[in-house]
Formats: C-alpha cells, sequence, structure tokens
C-alpha cells in the first residue's frame, strides 16, 4: 500500500498525453485490495485506503474519459474478486459450461463497474474546483450511484462499500440512522478527505478536523441504544442439514433430507426451531401428513414452534412459492419470498431470456412473488420478520415488517456459493440489517454460515461451514424505532439530493471560488 502512495505521488495525468495505462493496472489492484475490507477479511480500513488513492488518481486526471477508465478498473477490480461465487453457482451447480459461465461474469462485472465509471465522469465534468465541494460530490455521486445500483432491474446491492464496515468500524454507528448507503456515503466523503492530504496544497487542520468530527460522531452513535429489550429471552435451534446441492433435488435423496431434519429436530428443546430455506426437497402437498404433524407435535411439546422451508404450489393458478412454514403451538402462518433472485427464481424478459432455462440447471427457476406487505410471523411469544435468502440484502423491504417485529430470521440455502467467501459476505450483510433495526438476526443455512447476530450486529454463535449441525442458543426480542426503520433510505437521498444542489450552485453561477 505504501509503494502504492509513493507511486502515485508520481502521476502526471494533467499531461493529456500521458500514457495513463499503468494507472488501470494499479486502480485494478487497488479495486481487488477493497474486497479484503469485506466478510471473511473484515479489514475495514483498507477501502477507506483504496478509494482515496482512486479518488488521488481522479484529481489528477486530465480529461472524464480517463476518469471513467480509472473508475471501471476500479470496479473491475473489486466485483471480479468480490463476487466469483457466482461462478461457482453457475458452472459448479448450474452446469454452465466454463466459457460461458466465464463470460457471463465478466459481463456482470463490467455491468457493475459502470455505475463507478459514471460516478467518476459526472465527478468531472461538473469542473468542480473547491476541494471540499468536490469531497462532498465525490461521496454523493458514489452513494447515489450504489444506491441505483440496488434499485435498476430488480438489483444487485452486493459489495456496497458500507458492509465493508461491518461490525468494528467507528462508522457502524450511523448504521441505524442512515443505513448502508449513508454508511458508504461517509466512509467515501472521508476517503475524499484522505485524498486531498496527498497534495501538499491541501493539506490543512480543516480537513483533518472534518476527518476527525466523522469518526468521532460515528463512534459516539455506537453508544446509543435505539431499541430495548421486550419480553423474556427465547430459546433458539438453527437447524443445518448440510445437504450438498447436488442431491438436494435427487427424488431418491429426498427421504434421507427428511430424516437428517427429523433427527435434528427431536434433539432440539427449543421453543423456536428453524429450518433453512427449501430444507426439504418437496411441495408442501406432497410432504407426508405424519412427518409435519410429528414436528408440530414436537415444537408443541417445546412449547413453542417450529418453521420449514418447502415450495408451495396453488393447484388453481400453477403457480409457486418459496415458502416457510410454521408449525405448532401458533396456527399455521405462512411466508412467501418476495424479492427474487433473477435467472435463479425467476426469468426476466422470459421472451428474451427464456433459452437460459434450458442451460441453467436449476430447478424451479420461475418462482412467484409473495406479497410485498406480509407480516411478522407470531412465534414462540415473539413477532419474527421472515425473509429468504436474498432478501436480506434489501434493507428497505426489510423494515416492512417493523417496528412490530421482535426478531429478525434469515432462511438461506448458501450451498450454491460452494466453497467461497460468498457465504462470509452474505453473514455481514445480515449483520448489517441488525445494526441498522436493533434486533437480532438468526441465519438458519444449509450448510453455513448459520449464525446469531446480536443486536449491535455481533455474530454471538455461529456454525463451521459444511457441517450438519444445530446451533442453539438464547435471544432476546426487541422493540423500538430506528431511524433507519422510521424513514429507510429517505435520508441519506434527501441528503443526496441537497448535497447535489449545495454542490451544483457554483456551477450554475459560473464561479470556481475556493473555501
Amino acid at each position: 500500500m505504501r509503494g502504492l502512495i509513493s507511486e502515485s505521488s508520481k502521476i502526471g495525468f494533467r499531461d493529456s498525453k500521458h500514457n495513463v495505462s499503468p494507472y488501470l493496472l494499479i486502480t485494478f489492484l487497488l479495486g481487488a485490495l477493497t474486497t479484503l475490507g469485506f466478510a471473511p477479511f473484515y479489514l475495514f480500513p483498507v477501502p477507506v485506503i483504496t478509494i482515496a488513492l482512486l479518488f488521488h488518481f481522479w484529481r489528477k486526471s486530465a480529461t472524464p474519459l480517463q476518469v471513467a477508465l480509472l473508475g471501471f478498473c476500479f470496479g473491475m477490480g473489486m466485483f471480479g474478486t468480490g463476487v466469483t461465487w457466482i461462478y461457482v453457482s453457475l458452472h459448479e451447480f448450474g452446469a454452465m459450461p466454463i466459457s460461458i459461465a466465464v463470460l457471463f461474469l465478466i459481463i456482470l462485472c463490467a455491468y457493475l463497474s459502470l455505475f463507478t465509471t459514471l460516478a467518476g465522469w459526472v465527478l468531472t465534468k461538473l469542473h468542480i474546483e473547491t476541494p471540499l465541494v468536490w469531497s462532498l460530490l465525490a461521496a454523493t455521486l458514489w452513494a447515489l450511484f450504489e444506491w441505483l445500483r440496488s434499485v435498476l432491474f430488480t438489483g444487485f446491492p452486493w459489495l456496497t462499500v458500507g458492509y465493508s464496515q461491518v461490525p468494528s468500524s467507528p462508522l457502524t454507528g450511523f448504521s441505524a440512522v442512515v443505513g448502508v448507503y449513508g454508511v458508504s456515503l461517509i466512509l467515501v466523503f472521508s476517503a475524499a478527505l484522505i485524498s486531498l492530504f496527498f497534495e501538499k496544497e491541501l493539506r490543512n487542520l480543516r480537513n483533518a478536523l472534518f476527518l476527525s468530527a466523522i469518526w468521532i460522531i460515528g463512534f459516539g452513535l455506537q453508544h446509543i441504544r435505539w431499541t430495548e429489550p421486550k419480553g423474556e429471552p427465547v430459546t433458539v435451534s438453527l437447524l443445518q442439514g448440510n445437504i450438498s446441492q447436488e442431491m438436494k433435488w435427487r427424488p431418491e435423496h429426498a427421504n434421507h433430507t427428511m430424516d437428517i431434519y427429523a433427527e435434528l429436530t427431536h434433539k432440539s428443546n427449543s421453543r423456536l426451531i428453524i429450518t433453512p430455506e427449501i430444507s426439504l426437497p418437496l411441495a408442501r402437498d406432497e410432504v407426508p401428513f405424519n412427518y409435519l404433524a410429528e414436528l408440530s407435535a414436537h415444537a408443541k411439546r417445546n412449547n413453542g414452534d417450529i418453521l420449514v422451508g418447502m415450495v408451495e404450489t396453488s393447484n388453481r393458478s400453477g403457480e409457486y412459492y418459496n415458502s416457510m412454514f410454521s408449525f405448532g403451538t401458533s396456527s399455521e402462518q405462512i411466508y412467501r419470498k418476495h424479492h427474487l433472485v433473477p435467472f435463479g427464481e425467476f426469468i426476466p424478459l422470459k421472451p428474451v431470456f427464456g433459452w437460459i432455462i434450458n442451460v441453467l440447471k436449476i430447478p424451479l427457476s420461475d418462482f412467484s412473488r409473495g406479497r410485498s406487505d406480509q407480516r411478522p410471523m407470531n412465534l414462540a411469544g415473539q413477532r419474527v420478520a421472515v425473509n429468504i435468502c436474498y432478501e436480506d440484502v434489501f434493507g428497505e423491504e426489510l423494515i416492512n415488517q417493523l417496528p412490530q417485529a421482535t426478531l429478525l430470521a434469515n432462511v438461506s440455502n448458501d450451498a450454491w456459493f460452494g466453497r467461497s467467501i460468498g457465504p462470509y459476505q452474505h453473514l455481514q450483510i445480515s449483520q448489517m440489517r441488525a445494526l441498522e433495526t436493533g434486533r437480532y438476526m438468526l441465519r438458519a443455512t444449509n450448510t453455513g454460515v448459520s449464525a446469531i447476530i446480536n443486536e449491535r450486529g455481533v455474530v454471538l454463535q455461529e456454525t463451521e461451514m459444511f457441517t450438519t449441525t444445530a446451533l442453539n442458543g438464547t435471544v432476546q426480542g426487541y422493540t423500538g424505532t430506528t431511524p433507519y426503520v422510521r424513514f429507510g433510505n429517505s435520508l441519506v437521498l434527501v441528503f443526496i439530493g441537497l448535497s447535489l444542489l449545495i454542490g451544483l450552485l457554483p456551477v450554475f453561477r459560473g464561479t470556481r471560488k475556493t473555501l
């Protein structure tokens, strides 16, 4: 890293004839290093430094095109190293040929990198010369384009840089106020201020004070209790069946899967038992009545409930849902997955992309959507906000079940990620959801990582990957409303709008004054 800083001081982009190629490689490497900020590495200072160096290169660039190229290479480095688990899903478990899987991954990384590219290009086109305003607009545009990445074409918010600060960075104190995109904005603003220190004429006390104040405020916010305990603690068991993706849907293996979950269930004395996403490889009406009756009876003996993942079919419409069913002391309840994974759970623009179904060997790849206004389940004396797999990547959708919910529960089948960093990144995303809402998050996954995360985003217990086990623990329900639960992403979007307005005023007036 020190070598990169030293090398960056020699940059000569202001000469438009200067060869930019070496710096494209450097920014690619910076992007790759940024992945170290995310799980399983958790080196939260790294993204601040790498983005600061990227901004230093941006400020020294001669043209918007150079800035765009540097931003693109940074994105390709970050996504090229950070979402490699998609190749595992496509090739190893989706049976996609290696060449097509690699091509698909490259195209996806290029698309995701466009958002970093556009942020830099727009920033440069604005010709902001006031350093502090430039820093504010750099952070604002970065956060804006990250948010756009989360909503366009159903969204792909993976590797939003705010996640890299979970759970140890002081900046996580902002999570309960402005959510992950607010943390991204503050992180990137910090990086922009640091980038000014690479220029001798901009090393001043004011920038240092701004930077220090941001991190001190974040540290202070970490000590605010936005929510409070409600009721008595409840015992939980998170079942991890460890069913390999190759065997999951083979008819001859179905009974073995059901036996594993029956055995894990009967060993549990917990009031709340949770199985992973589609833990039973059968439709709800195909599972033997006696099997579900026995699971329900065991839950009742524990004076509680069990959540079971199954496919739900509709005989009338022919639709089917990725659902969670509850059995036990409470009346039977159903949660249907709402936010589906493109190409994995539904085919967008089917007339155009329908052929992909024949390429990918993914069973049940055309689910129907559950309603977006589903309410928390009443389970074991708690109100549980259930979300399935990919849904917990979308924090503003999850808070639709709050503040009524006292616990969060994410069920997933991260076997699709194989032995990659994907499951750990997914765990870190769940930690952010706990921070944003001030609630415990319970993660029950097929192959791991299953975990109990407290309201501070700290993993209290977790399982080893690829083990058949039950994670048993005691959790506390919480009540109350964080600012993020109340306002969602509105606060950060309003701030982005105001920052753009303030930053653009000098442009509108045709002035280039310095502070």
